[in-house]
Parts: C-alpha cells; structure tokens; sequence
C-alpha cells in the first residue's frame, strides 16, 4: 500500500480546525484542475490532527504563516503560506496549492518531509522557523 511507503518520511503534523475546514474545501473544489496537489492536500488534512484555532502551537505552519526552510539542495528559503489567488512568488508567497505549499501546512520547527514536485521528482525540506500573524 502506498500509505506504508510513505509513512517512512511523513511526520505527525497539526492544523487548525478553520483551516482545515478551508483548505478540505478548497482542494476538493480543485480535485479536477490540479489533481495530483489536491489529492496531496486532502490525504495532508486526513491525516492532521486537528485542534481549535487557540490551541495551535506557535512554531507550526499555518495559513499566513512565514516560513524558513532547508530544502535538500542545501537552499534556505523564506516563504509566506498563503491562499492561491494571494500567491506572488516575486513577494515570497507561495500557494498551498503547490506540492511545496501542500507540504508545508502543519509542519513544525525542526521537522522534515518529503514532497514529490510536479516533475515526479522526490525533494525534501525541514523546516527551520516559522513566524505566525499575531492574534487580534
């Protein structure tokens, strides 16, 4: 199954439940435009532990969140996790709607994934910061 493949490099991840509701919804609204990513994000969301927006950790990726991660070409990059019509890579925002996007959502600090980009080809990254919206 594909599922023991995968569990090699796939840590326990955390989302928000407004979050989780969003991205659900908006990955299977996207499910016949970008299959392969919406697939990806839904199977994400399957398998987050969900808690309440206050009970988020403040070193996990979250919607908004800017994160500093290691990919495993050596590059540290600073990216900002954001909706796909607020996606401006020129700004440093990337789309959750992107293999790179999809799996960063719930990670935290200190924590690796494997991804698979839209070439096939496998990547790693770790993340090393993230930096939450402050509440209001």
């Amino acid at each position: 199954m594909s599922d023991l493949v995968r569990n090699r490099s796939v840590p326990q991840i955390i989302v928000s439940d407004t979050d989780y509701e969003r991205l659900t919804s908006l990955a299977t609204a996207s499910l016949e435009r970008l299959p392969e990513v919406a697939q990806e994000l839904l199977s994400e969301m399957e398998r987050a532990k969900i808690v309440h927006d206050q009970q988020l950790p403040a070193d996990v990726v979250r919607m908004g969140s800017t994160v500093t991660f290691r990919s495993d070409d050596g590059h540290k990059r600073r990216m900002m996790l954001v909706y796909p019509v607020d996606e401006d890579v020129t700004l440093h925002k990337i789309s959750v709607m992107t293999p790179v996007g999809a799996a960063l959502i719930g990670l935290g600090e200190d924590q690796s994934i494997s991804w698979t980009a839209r070439d096939g080809r496998r990547h790693e990254l770790t993340v090393m910061r993230v930096e939450n919206p402050k509440a209001t």
